[in-house]
């Protein structure tokens, strides 16, 4: 019968994956935070990452906790629960909007935000770095 007569076709998209979120704490004149940049921002278009690089000088709250640490590097997990929650809920079974952002305030109250990554050594490589990243995305 042809579609004219009142029938649709629904064709559902497959979720777009977004990119990973990374954190970077550093503060300026920091050797490791500026060699651990370039080698992050190197691989960035190939990993599909968004890099934050964040000046600890500029907040206490930072400054306290990092200044003896930089450089430090975070995952962000936001962007990855939200992912999920699109693919393996939406996609087994309807749920409203209103449903899905309940799963999803429900998910960040019971988990971690945020992931703090293990510091690579200053003479890793960026394909190390990179390696290493593969593990985490």
């Amino acid at each position: 019968m042809p579609h004219s007569q009142g029938y649709t076709t629904m064709v559902r998209s497959q979720p777009k994956s977004e990119p990973m979120q990374l954190i970077l704490y550093s503060k300026p004149g920091c050797h490791l935070c500026e060699g651990l940049q370039e080698k992050l921002e190197a691989i960035q278009a190939e990993l599909d990452f968004e890099l934050e690089v964040r000046d600890i000088t500029t907040r206490d709250d930072w400054f306290a906790a990092y200044q003896y640490e930089v450089p430090v590097l975070y995952r962000n997990s936001e962007a990855k629960v939200r992912n999920l929650l699109s693919k393996y809920l939406c996609h087994l079974f309807y749920i409203d909007s209103s449903t899905y952002y309940l799963l999803l305030i429900t998910y960040y109250l019971t988990s971690a935000r945020s992931l703090m990554l293990p510091r690579p050594s200053p003479r890793a490589s960026v394909a190390q770095i990179k390696k290493m990243l593969e593990k985490y995305s």
